[in-house]
């Protein structure tokens, strides 16, 4: 559609016209003749920045063939994964949350024991990527399946081998034998733009080969509600339901840019938000899972959170940007290279890390014994480091937070100026909490108006102020005093498995 031309222009030039000839009239000098003054000249129109709607026929006629219906059937196993998601129910009224999509009977509920799985058929969608039979899906579709079993566009059906499955990346290998088959192209998810037209092919509930359209919302995006760090979601607006799990995302070309993966909802059902698997991190899965039936990922070995404002202003950081170093795990690769607590990492290898969720996704590409280079801000100034990678572990990738019950009676000191009444840990604590002898004090009660909004709880561990540790009530309130009144201060907190800083200003209140 043409722009229209901006009115605004011819009004603001009569108006300006009338008020030159009152200002004459009043003054006594020769009235203007508004006849002489050139006329306002509309605006040149815009050049068309979109030509009419795609129609998507063509790609769907030359593609579709290559996409294929895949039915697990599930027995009564303790399943993983996904599992977490069954277990929230479908009325659910917090917060919204990522779904992964199964067909009518995969996502049945609540039936059944706790974390085990009912009997039943889980309904997705995969892709053909090589003649000779591979197929490729979701994890979440296939995972505890006992058979799987594929329909081909052309009603054949086959019972597929899992070559090989991949939790963290969401991406399933499976093998069928037959010859000849349709191939669905490849393309490059690391070209796509945010209003960048895709389109999705599936089974949503069951219908196969349903054709849906819209627009890539975003890239790079991280989940919050799964284990999926290293990921750097496609955000879509395209319509997507249950059964469209492991289904093509398709960009103008017909090319395959990524699998759609979760959706995010409060109902269940599609809301305008869905998230696709970028095929770039899905085919680097592919070759492993071929090669060794698993994939290995790069490992630095820290904990990182977000840089916010207040943090940037306690570490004299020139912006929020970068991942904050908020613990670095005993022998990891980060540890043998000399990283700190409070270093802020801002790239690596060159490749800028603007938020917290963008490092994984960066060194969870590479393989363990890679060498990258980190360009890291310690103590307001830049400096660069050399880390050999180690290798992923998947149990500490996948780990959750320990629970822990109330503290017990202890030494408890008088608030200090945080408004924060801090107790002594005994080593039998410290010990089931995975910390070393000497390390941190437990908080007991919250005073302070700014420790409360910082989120601090009783039964958190303060394990640093800053880079320095503290082992006691007196080193706390040590090194707090030598922050001082009205400057922000950061805290090294421990709470259940996660460790990260809080920012507050003490003597505020």
């Amino acid at each position: 559609m043409p722009a229209i031309p901006t009115p605004p222009l011819r009004p603001l030039a009569l108006t300006l016209a009338l008020a030159i000839v009152g200002v004459g009239a009043c003054s006594g000098q020769n009235a203007v003749n508004a006849q002489t003054l050139p006329a306002a000249q509309p605006a040149a129109p815009a050049a068309e920045l979109v030509a009419g709607l795609p129609d998507f026929t063509r790609l769907v006629e030359q593609v579709g063939p290559a996409v294929v219906s895949v039915q697990a059937e599930l027995g009564g196993r303790s399943a993983q994964g996904s599992e977490r998601l069954r277990q929230l129910p479908d009325d659910v009224e917090i917060p919204e949350f990522f779904r992964r999509f199964f067909g009518p009977d995969g996502m049945p509920g609540q039936q059944g024991a706790p974390n085990v799985r009912p009997r039943g058929v889980s309904q997705g969608t995969g892709f053909i990527i090589s003649g000779d039979g591979y197929v490729l899906t979701n994890h979440h579709v296939v995972d505890g399946a006992d058979t799987v079993r594929i329909k081909l566009s052309d009603r054949r059906e086959f019972t597929a081998k899992v070559v090989g499955s991949d939790a963290q990346s969401d991406v399933a290998l499976l093998k069928i034998e037959a010859k000849g088959l349709p191939v669905m192209r490849i393309g490059d998810s690391g070209g796509l733009k945010p209003g960048q037209w895709v389109v999705a092919i599936g089974s949503p509930f069951g219908l196969d080969h349903s054709v849906t359209a819209g627009i890539v919302s975003a890239v790079g995006r991280s989940n919050p509600a799964s284990d999926q760090r290293y990921v750097p979601f496609i955000q879509t607006d395209v319509a997507i339901n249950r059964g469209n799990s492991g289904g093509p995302l398709l960009d103008t070309r017909g090319q395959v840019v990524g699998i759609n993966s979760q959706i995010f909802s409060n109902s269940g059902g599609y809301m305008g938000v869905s998230f696709a698997i970028p095929i770039d991190v899905a085919m680097r899965a592919v070759q492993q899972l071929k090669a060794t039936g698993k994939v290995t990922r790069g490992q630095l070995g820290v904990q990182i959170q977000g840089v916010d404002r207040d943090m940037a202003e306690a570490m004299a950081l020139p912006d929020a940007s970068g991942a904050l170093v908020a613990g670095v795990e005993p022998g990891s690769a980060a540890e043998r290279a000399g990283l700190q607590r409070q270093d802020v990492i801002r790239s690596v290898n060159g490749q800028k890390v603007l938020e917290a969720s963008d490092l994984p996704p960066i060194i969870g590409a590479m393989a363990p014994g890679s060498k990258v280079e980190l360009a890291l801000i310690r103590d307001g100034k830049p400096r660069t480091m050399g880390v050999v990678l180690g290798a992923l572990d998947e149990s500490s990738a996948q780990a959750g937070g320990e629970s822990r019950g109330a503290p017990r009676p202890g030494a408890v000191a008088p608030a200090n100026a945080l408004g924060i009444v801090a107790q002594e840990l005994t080593d039998a604590q410290r010990s089931r909490m995975g910390l070393r002898p000497g390390e941190g004090v437990q908080v007991a009660r919250v005073t302070g108006q700014a420790a409360r909004e910082a989120g601090l709880n009783p039964g958190d561990v303060i394990l640093a102020v800053g880079r320095n540790d503290v082992g006691s009530v007196a080193s706390l309130d040590a090194r707090l005093k030598a922050v001082g009144t009205g400057k922000p201060v950061m805290l090294l907190v421990r709470r259940g498995g996660a460790t990260r800083y809080v920012t507050l200003t003490p003597g505020e209140d």
